[in-house]
């Protein structure tokens, strides 16, 4: 076996077992002895191997600031149906709605959030809070000094996006909202 597919077995085991995206500079640490085009290479060699087809049901995606092996989109009925996954896994609407105004008016406050929504989101940020999708990033210098809400790194990779400029326009994201309010509701969590 050649050294650089020694090194593509091992980034490709990486990116199957790591939790979260991989850094493409954490995986050259890894190989100190090795020639950095070489790494670079062998994961291009697997990124190439895992690339979308329709034959394929895991696929090469960069999100989040690195790499990792997901299944492909299309196959979610699938493994849906596969798991049984319950609709406790997902989120709401009214936690989609208090994402989104966290998602693009971050950093922002429980309040700012209440008079947008005009109902109370605690519950709603507590939920979010306990998915990791949002964190208290500090507290906003006015009376009460009420907590500031940031969208989180587990946000941008539930949604497969590599960065915050990855988000739809505004007016696109409306019209999402508008559509899926007029299919059936999940609980308020």
């Amino acid at each position: 076996m050649s050294r650089r597919s020694e090194i593509e077995a091992v980034l490709e085991a990486i990116l199957f077992a790591a939790p979260e995206p991989v850094a493409s500079d954490r995986m050259l640490e890894l190989f100190p002895q090795d020639r950095p085009d070489l790494v670079e290479e062998a994961l291009a060699a697997v990124r190439e191997r895992y690339r979308e087809e329709p034959h394929r049901g895991i696929v090469f995606e960069q999100v989040a600031g690195g790499v990792r092996l997901v299944t492909r989109p299309a196959l979610h009925g699938a493994l849906r149906k596969f798991f049984e996954i319950t609709g406790r896994s997902r989120l709401s609407m009214a936690a989609l709605e208090t994402l989104a105004i966290v998602a693009y008016r971050q950093p922002v406050t429980g309040p700012e959030i209440q008079d947008l929504r005009s109902v109370n989101s605690s519950g709603v940020l507590r939920t979010l809070l306990e998915r990791r999708l949002v964190r208290i990033a500090g507290r906003k210098p006015v009376v009460g000094k009420p907590f500031l809400y940031r969208t989180t790194r587990e946000f941008l990779m539930h949604f497969g996006l590599q960065s915050l400029d990855d988000l739809p326009p505004l007016e696109e994201f409306e019209e999402l909202m508008g559509e899926a309010e007029s299919a059936p509701q999940d609980s308020e969590r």
